[in-house]
C-alpha cells in the first residue's frame, strides 16, 4: 500500500479556500456598490436640498455602479427640466459629475449658436422627466 495522494490530503483545504475567496469577492463587490450608491445619493440630496456645492461629486462610473443612472437638469433661462441618461454621455467613466455642467446646454431656448446653460438638480434611479422631443430641423415646432 502506498501513501495518500496530495489531492486527498490538500484537496479539501484548497476547495474551501476557493469558496471563501469567491464569497469575499462577492461581498467586496456588494460593498463597493453600496458605497457608490450612498455617495451618489448624498450628492443628490445636497444638490436638491441646498442647491450645491456641486464639488466634490461622484464620478459617472460610481453613479452607474450605484444604480443612479439619470441626471436631472434645469435650464437657467426657461426653467425647462430634463432627465439625461448617464450611460449615453460620451465622457470617460472617471469624469466627476460636476464637470458635465459646463457642457450641458438647453435645446428648447437655443437661439442660433447661443444656448443658455443648465444647472444640475439631482441624480435618480429612473427617468423622472421625459426627454426632449426630437424634432427634425426642417419641421416647425
Amino acid at each position: 500500500m502506498g501513501t495518500k495522494s496530495r489531492e486527498v490530503i490538500w484537496g479539501g483545504q484548497i476547495m474551501g479556500a476557493k469558496i471563501r475567496a469567491k464569497h469575499a469577492r462577492e461581498e467586496a463587490t456588494r460593498a463597493v456598490r453600496e458605497a457608490d450608491r450612498a455617495e451618489a445619493q448624498a450628492w443628490s440630496v445636497r444638490m436638491e436640498g441646498y442647491g450645491g456645492p456641486s464639488q466634490p461629486s461622484p464620478t459617472i462610473g460610481q453613479c452607474l455602479n450605484g444604480g443612479m443612472g439619470w441626471l436631472e437638469v434645469e435650464c437657467n433661462k426657461c426653467k425647462t427640466r430634463a432627465s439625461l441618461p448617464l450611460d449615453a454621455i460620451r465622457r470617460p467613466r472617471d469624469t466627476p459629475i460636476w464637470k458635465l455642467e459646463a457642457s450641458l446646454k438647453c435645446r428648447s431656448c437655443r437661439k442660433g449658436r447661443y444656448a443658455p446653460p443648465v444647472h444640475m438638480i439631482k441624480l435618480t434611479e429612473t427617468q423622472s422627466i421625459t426627454r426632449y422631443k426630437w424634432v427634425h430641423p426642417s419641421e416647425e415646432r
